[in-house]
């Protein structure tokens, strides 16, 4: 898929998988968290349509997110709580959460907080707190990952080649992308940096494991997932 027009190259966003959910007690209200990835402004929402019927019985459903690779979409609900004690907090932690020393750059991640009630009434101040902290904390637990715009290159090779290189070419430290099949070729896609040299490098070691048999074709951009070293 072609990337969106973006300033940035990179970003930090949750690993993909299942939902993330931590639970806080503040003077008997529970603070049900849930952080979801979510690429798109309908995929955040979903996350909070779903918490109500899952937690039809609670009070509020507070929610919160930040989605693109610039953050360009920011958006948060209050849901009944004071305007700004709720929704913002929850934005702010995580448009605030350092992904790395002095780097703030989480994207595409919904927050719904679901509170129950305890009795007690926090306050303005109170609930803020308690709105952030349980965002934050909820954060802390949630495993992250580098997602990287990069170049694609394809190399068509024999099918009984396929399998030994792309071994060799994940040895060398390179990222593969999807992998198609043609009647007599295995096409791999390998994911480098969109820079001259970071392409001339990977076809000069396509060329090396190949003995010069196979060439690497640039094609568009993606976003692809990577570790963290």
């Amino acid at each position: 898929m072609q990337v969106q027009d973006s300033r940035t190259t990179s970003y930090t966003t949750l690993a993909a998988g299942r939902d993330l959910r931590h639970e806080l007690e503040i003077k008997r209200s529970r603070f049900i968290t849930v952080l979801r990835r979510a690429g798109t402004e309908e995929d955040a929402r979903e996350l909070a349509a779903g918490l109500r019927r899952e937690f039809h019985d609670a009070r509020h459903h507070c929610s919160a997110f930040v989605i693109g690779p610039d953050r360009s979409i920011q958006r948060s609900s209050d849901d009944g709580e004071p305007a700004g004690t709720a929704g913002i907090p929850m934005l702010e932690a995580l448009l605030k959460r350092e992904t790395a020393p002095g780097v703030t750059d989480l994207s595409d991640v919904s927050a719904v907080v679901v509170r129950y009630f305890g009795g007690v009434l926090l306050g303005a101040g109170g609930l803020v707190r308690a709105y952030s902290e349980s965002v934050s904390t909820a954060l802390e637990l949630a495993p992250l990952i580098r997602r990287s715009r990069l170049r694609i290159c394809c190399t068509a090779v024999p099918h009984a080649r396929a399998g030994r290189l792309e071994n060799d070419l994940r040895a060398a430290g390179l990222v593969m992308a999807e992998t198609s099949y043609q009647d007599r070729l295995t096409v791999l896609r390998i994911a480098v940096p969109d820079q001259a040299d970071a392409i001339a490098a990977a076809t000069e070691r396509i060329q090396q494991l190949t003995a010069g048999s196979a060439a690497l074709t640039p094609e568009g951009t993606e976003w692809v997932d990577e570790r963290f070293a």
